[in-house]
């Protein structure tokens, strides 16, 4: 996690600072909060997210009550250092009202939060083996029957945009997506690496040289 000198950071007159939360993986934003010395000193030190709330006048730890922890990734002061921005990785909802964020943005055609959701369920189907399950087939077959499937997928997908057949491409694709996201849990990859993978390439310029 990134390292911050607290004696470096601005707060404000109350002695607060804006954090803003963002999910490590898809980078969208999950809340607008502050922070005291006291709560951003936790946050570095127990790798979760603790704020100061302003009505109640008292430090809390997101999740405490409900579960919904947000296991910190990193911790960035923007240039001014009065702003930071914390990417976490959410164990549930970031707002009270239960929804994925507290902002009025529906995610739910956002391809990285679909990819994100679709990987924790097959995290899940690894983990819990349900019944009836093609996840389940899939996990139980082995490693193997995993590839074998993903290769069949990629096959399929050149099938399609070589027959430039727009719907069964979308298709191909999705079920493309679908197993390799089951082998990246297979082999305990997360979405998180590549994304940083990604990330180091387009700084570095390979991805730009690679689109």
């Amino acid at each position: 996690m990134s390292a911050i000198n607290l004696n470096e950071v601005k707060f404000d007159e109350r002695g607060l600072i804006p954090a803003i939360v963002q999910h490590a993986t898809t980078r969208e934003v999950l809340t607008l909060a502050y922070m005291n010395k006291e709560s951003l000193a936790r946050t570095i030190e127990t790798q979760q997210t603790w704020f100061w709330s302003r009505s109640r006048q008292e430090l809390w730890h997101k999740g405490e009550t409900s579960g919904n922890t947000q296991r910190v990734v990193s911790v960035t002061l923007d240039c001014d250092r009065d702003a930071i921005v914390v990417l976490v990785d959410p164990a549930g909802p970031a707002c009270h009202t239960g929804a994925r964020s507290c902002f009025d943005i529906d995610p739910s055609h956002d391809l990285g939060s679909v990819l994100d959701q679709l990987y924790r369920l097959i995290q899940s189907r690894e983990r819990e083996r349900p019944d009836g399950s093609y996840t389940t087939y899939l996990f139980e077959a082995g490693i193997d029957k995993i590839l074998k499937k993903l290769g069949e997928e990629s096959a399929e997908t050149i099938i399609a945009a070589k027959n430039e057949d727009r719907e069964r491409l979308v298709s191909e694709v999705s079920d493309l997506l679908y197993h390799l996201l089951v082998l990246l849990v297979a082999r305990g990859v997360s979405l998180e690496e590549i994304g940083k993978e990604l990330r180091r390439r387009r700084q570095a310029g390979g991805a730009s040289e690679r689109a």
